[in-house]
């Protein structure tokens, strides 16, 4: 394990998620060390040093008083806004109880866009406490600004309604003003939250000339440590105390104080309200720093697209959306450059978009995409100089990939040839290139990833051979016809059948005597095979190297099959225009024509297993097992399959294309503090760094320890398999990425295909130094 002083940031490092949380000033950082070394005391005593640790707390709620403008009213230290508004949320529903029995459709109202633990709390309170009013999310409008006319409607009936000062996702703030005159008019006594987290140090509150009830805020979000927070009560509002106990914080909130916390509080309000001292920036300042990054980005991205309004959100978030480019593939870059930023959806194979930029009615693309670059307002001129300077040279490594457009001079064109997986939301599409001919090939392509074959093609100047489909169902849609159409002067043939087969093409003869339609792709074929019964239109594509006119079983390197065998589950087959008694001969003729360890290539992988094989599926699969060794009848199959798909309906997580079967194995951790001994006692060991070739490039390490590392990227590692086929038995290989995730990820893979020395490395480059 680690030593905690072992864990450190990266040199350079250029923390831009302060929205996120921010480091600690250092001045708070002296504050709560000075207090737990010298101010121990428990401000409950009454002794000398109790006393002393008293001055220390009233001295802050003092100073937080002047900071929020709160000269009435009650300052209650907690934990952080997650407890504030837990506390806030718990007091209102607690004293709206018996008013709730006198509405006819009483309700909770919350801003569309607010900070999830606000609905979340709301529902769970107003089950627990048998409220049984309706939760209603307020909708924004396109920039974020909450709608005045629904709460109109709606205030009457209401029991709470909770708003925001900014969002943490866009840095839109609200109107207070207004947004308290249309509260207020419709519902002069309804108890009203505003979640101030993001306000703090940023935006002028005057809290106390205000109707809030109840203001949370949170120190980790404004450079003080996490675990310190504090919220604000209004005169006379109901309050319910949540902890109970020593009847600490005049009663209000049971517990000894955080003290060392309160103290980082202290210091960073006296900041805050000294006008003499610029360590918090003016507005101006802010707005200046966010300008100078967005001309950056500008020039960087031209597709860039940002998904809010500057005129109403705060200076320090910028909130964008690249064209083309995924959320994911921007902040790996960012963070392979050490410039941290955040992600608007989830960085995994399930795709999801930020229910913020939703809830603006922001285009898919831009939802799923979004990257929240946020500073604080104590960053300084040289930081955001180093930013920009950092992007710049950061999107020089997408240039070179062709993830961008550029006009430079193909440096990385050896990188660009053989196999890729290109994974969204556990579709698969796979693009083929051969190098040496200059020509590129796109099966199964996804509507979200044809911007990125687009690039590519345009980049590298690639004669497009095909743009196929394994199976369409009647319902699908189909992105293919489109990519051909803008793909139109680069395709080698644009006469096509459905699935984009060109009208001319040449011939193959398989291992069986089978002779079917190819086309060549380099110095190898994609021959066509049709496999009707997941739907009647399916096929196969065998891609391999021919001798004399045949493609032999054993030259053929991979057979993309689109969802007829899938990794741990065999395709659907009672879906409209499924054929069951077809799948039966499809799969019996498919191995007729591939070895039992040929790389199965599927259109969807649900486990980042990424390529199977017959075998594995046969030991993996009875019903197929049995129908590969002609144990099982037709009839019996279909009789069987008919149960297996029936299960799929009644699966947790329903898989549209099969029933997949979870496969799991156990990896061979080699922990950060254990890998130097590690590459020292094997120094024959292969480092595969799994990361993206942009990544790589923004982060080159051609060397750990004084091994060589080479750049085999997790959407490439297919074409690794079967590259390194021949040395699974005799190579380690040692996996490592930026945080362990894709590396334990593509280590699961090669064992599951037989590489016998596999290892990967936990926590990646984050915990290597």
């Amino acid at each position: 394990m680690l030593n905690l002083t072992d864990i450190q940031p990266q040199a350079d490092e250029i923390y831009l998620d302060n929205n996120a949380t921010t480091p600690v000033l250092p001045q708070a950082a002296e504050a709560a060390i000075h207090t737990m070394n010298l101010c121990y005391g428990n401000p409950s005593s009454s002794h000398m040093t109790g006393l002393k640790a008293k001055y220390i707390l009233e001295s802050t709620r003092m100073l937080a008083r002047q900071v929020i403008g709160a000269d009435s009213g009650d300052i209650i230290f907690t934990s952080g806004a997650t407890e504030g508004i837990q506390t806030s949320i718990i007091s209102a529903l607690n004293a709206c109880r018996e008013k709730a029995k006198t509405i006819a459709n009483p309700v909770l109202l919350y801003g569309a866009t607010e900070h999830k633990a606000v609905p979340e709390t709301l529902k769970h309170w107003n089950a627990m406490l048998n409220i049984d009013a309706k939760v209603l999310a307020i909708p924004v409008d396109e920039r974020g600004i909450l709608d005045y006319q629904f709460i109109a409607r709606h205030a009457s009936d209401a029991l709470m309604i909770c708003t925001m000062v900014a969002n943490n996702e866009t840095g839109v703030f609200q109107d207070l003003k207004a947004l308290e005159q249309v509260i207020r008019d419709n519902n002069p006594g309804v108890l009203w939250m505003v979640d101030c987290v993001q306000g703090l140090g940023k935006i002028s509150l005057d809290i106390a000339k205000t109707s809030i009830d109840y203001a949370p805020f949170s120190g980790h979000k404004l450079y003080g440590p996490k675990g310190i927070g504090m919220l604000y009560v209004r005169h006379g509002s109901p309050y319910t105390p949540i902890i109970a106990g020593g009847g600490q914080e005049s009663g209000l909130r049971s517990g000894t104080e955080n003290l060392p916390g309160i103290a980082s509080l202290n210091a960073i309000f006296k900041l805050l309200n000294d006008e003499q001292d610029d360590t918090f920036k003016s507005h101006d300042v802010l707005c200046g720093y966010r300008q100078q990054l967005a001309d950056t980005l500008n020039k960087a991205f031209e597709n860039i697209v940002y998904n809010h309004d500057f005129d109403c959100s705060l200076p320090t978030t910028l909130n964008f959306s690249v064209k083309g480019l995924s959320s994911k593939d921007i902040m790996d870059l960012f963070d392979a450059a050490r410039i941290r930023v955040s992600s608007g959806s989830a960085c995994s194979s399930k795709v999801t978009g930020s229910f913020v930029l939703d809830a603006m009615g922001k285009p898919k693309w831009q939802s799923e995409g979004a990257i929240r670059l946020s500073f604080g307002p104590a960053s300084t001129q040289e930081e955001i100089d180093r930013a920009c300077i950092a992007i710049e040279d950061a999107v020089v490594a997408m240039q070179h990939h062709c993830l961008l457009l550029t006009d430079a001079n193909g440096e990385s064109d050896a990188d660009v040839d053989g196999l890729q997986q290109w994974g969204y939301d556990n579709q698969v599409t796979w693009c083929y290139v051969s190098q040496a001919s200059r020509q590129i090939l796109l099966i199964d392509p996804v509507a979200e990833l044809s911007e990125r074959f687009q690039t590519l093609v345009n980049c590298r100047q690639f004669e497009v051979v095909g743009v196929l489909n394994t199976h369409l169902h009647q319902d699908q849609e189909d992105c293919s016809q489109m990519l051909r159409s803008l793909m139109h002067d680069a395709m080698q043939q644009t006469i096509v059948d459905n699935l984009g087969w060109p009208e001319t093409h040449g011939q193959v003869t398989l291992e069986n005597g089978q002779t079917v339609s190819a086309i060549e792709v380099g110095d190898k074929v994609l021959a066509n095979l049709p496999l009707p019964g997941h739907t009647e239109n399916s096929r196969a594509y065998l891609l391999g190297k021919p001798a004399d006119g045949v493609l032999k079983k054993e030259n053929i390197d991979y057979v993309f099959a689109g969802d007829l065998i899938q990794i741990g589950g065999i395709g659907r087959s009672d879906l409209h225009g499924s054929m069951p008694e077809h799948l039966f001969d499809s799969i019996r003729l498919l191995a007729e024509v591939v070895t039992p360890d040929t790389l199965l290539c599927p259109a969807h992988d649900y486990q980042q297993l990424f390529s199977t094989t017959l075998a594995l599926e046969a030991n993996a699969n009875p019903l197929l097992a049995k129908l590969l060794a002609d144990e099982v009848s037709k009839t019996e199959f279909i009789e069987q399959k008919a149960q297996l798909d029936a299960q799929i309906l009644q699966a947790g997580e329903q898989q549209l294309c099969g029933l997949i079967a979870q496969q799991n194995s156990t990896l061979i951790d080699v922990f950060p503090d254990k890998l130097q001994n590690f590459l020292a006692d094997n120094p024959d060991v292969q480092v595969v760094d799994v990361r993206e070739p942009h990544e790589f490039e923004a982060h080159r390490r051609e060397y750990l320890d004084d091994q060589k590392i080479v750049n085999i990227p997790l959407t490439r590692i297919t074409d690794f398999i079967h590259r390194f086929n021949g040395e699974k038995a005799d190579t380690k290989f040692i996996c490592i990425c930026r945080s362990g995730s894709r590396s334990a990820a593509a280590a699961n893979a090669l064992k599951r295909l037989d590489f016998e020395h596999v290892y990967h490395v936990p926590g990646g480059f984050a915990l290597v130094n």
